[in-house]
């Protein structure tokens, strides 16, 4: 195989073994600081950490190839202090989004940055050892002749699953998908790490990583099917038994159109309904009604929206539930406002970007939630 399995080749540093909380705090200090870098001294300032220890830790990350010397900077007295950066090439990340009629594949330095992408045609109710197999070309195809060095890989694909376990449940569509491994199925198959989680929660993940302004909002995606990540408090919120975010499958027609889940009159087969008829307005206004409700539930700060259908349409869905969200403020005499509706950063390739943070986010202290 072209690339390096978990390790750095040069180094010999596995990078899965840095995760100590004091290493990521400098990491994610080095990471947000970009090639400016920052000072041991400002290091210690910000983490609370002992100059002694920030030495030990920048040593220990100077010597594996994770940090380098970034130039001088003028001190307020004594000699000028070094200042160190984060190496973004030291270690790469595959983010592999599996949806229900393509793969996106992505490779991402330490930064999240992409350095190389694919995107091919993919039928998700071909079966898993048919997808599972298709997956794996696609990743080997990217990864071919990159020598670079590989955490691992993380997939994104509709839900429900088990987030922990990577066990996929009914994802809504293909039954039979019901119970099999996928995270051990494909580790098995690339030899390397790989962590499964929802399409929405790595999207909101990616977002989170990135930097929203909120420390709490909700990313709603709508394409193929409808689902939601949270993010409260700076985490995602995957909830006790990781099934947070099935928020297409929550009924608001008891008589409506029969969903793809099983029940009768969903946000998804609503707003999925409306598109097809090129109602994209009552669409909108059926997202709007969804978002709401979750905003009076969770009272969080911010609606972000994606997803192929979203992004075709993006003035008229922001309009639309923006709509909703503001009437609801006004019913309920909410003094700032209503909570504000964006386009998420990402377009088309956020949620590989998101699972490939599945891998990169713990290494800087941001991935647990």
């Amino acid at each position: 195989m072209a690339y390096v399995n978990r390790t750095n080749a040069e180094s010999g540093v596995n990078l899965l073994a840095l995760r100590s909380h004091n290493a990521a705090l400098v990491l994610d200090l080095l990471r947000t600081a970009g090639e400016g870098g920052i000072s041991r001294l400002e290091l210690a300032e910000r983490t609370g950490l002992t100059p002694q220890a920030v030495s030990k830790i920048t040593a220990r990350l100077r010597a594996d190839g994770l940090a380098a010397e970034a130039g001088r900077r003028a001190s307020t007295g004594g000699k000028p202090r070094t200042v160190l950066r984060l190496v973004p090439e030291a270690g790469h990340a595959v983010g592999l989004h599996l949806d229900r009629d393509e793969v996106t594949v992505v490779l991402c330095d330490l930064t999240g940055a992409v350095v190389a992408e694919r995107r091919v045609p993919l039928d998700l109710g071909a079966g898993a050892e048919a997808v599972v197999e298709s997956a794996a070309a696609e990743v080997e195809a990217l990864l071919a002749g990159a020598g670079v060095s590989v955490l691992g890989v993380g997939v994104a694909l509709p839900g429900p699953l088990d987030h922990a376990r990577g066990v996929l449940h009914r994802v809504t569509g293909f039954p039979e998908w019901d119970g099999f491994p996928l995270r051990d199925a494909l580790a098995g198959r690339l030899g390397v790490p790989v962590v499964v989680d929802k399409d929405t929660n790595a999207a909101a993940l990616g977002i989170a990583v990135v930097g929203s302004g909120s420390e709490s909002f909700a990313y709603l995606h709508l394409g193929t099917g409808l689902g939601a990540g949270l993010v409260i408090g700076g985490g995602v919120h995957r909830g006790a038994r990781t099934g947070a975010g099935e928020f297409g499958h929550q009924v608001i027609q008891l008589d409506g159109p029969p969903c793809g889940c099983g029940n009768r009159g969903c946000i998804e087969a609503l707003c999925l309904a409306a598109v097809d008829r090129g109602a994209v307005g009552e669409a909108a206004r059926v997202l709007g009604v969804g978002a709401a409700n979750l905003v009076g539930l969770l009272d969080i700060d911010l609606v972000l929206l994606g997803g192929r259908t979203v992004a075709a349409h993006q003035e008229a869905f922001v309009r639309g539930v923006g709509a909703v969200l503001e009437e609801r403020a006004r019913l309920e005499g909410v003094d700032d406002g209503a909570v504000p509706v964006r386009v998420a950063p990402g377009g088309a390739r956020g949620v590989a970007e998101g699972a490939a943070q599945l891998l990169l986010a713990p290494l800087f202290g941001r991935g647990e939630g």
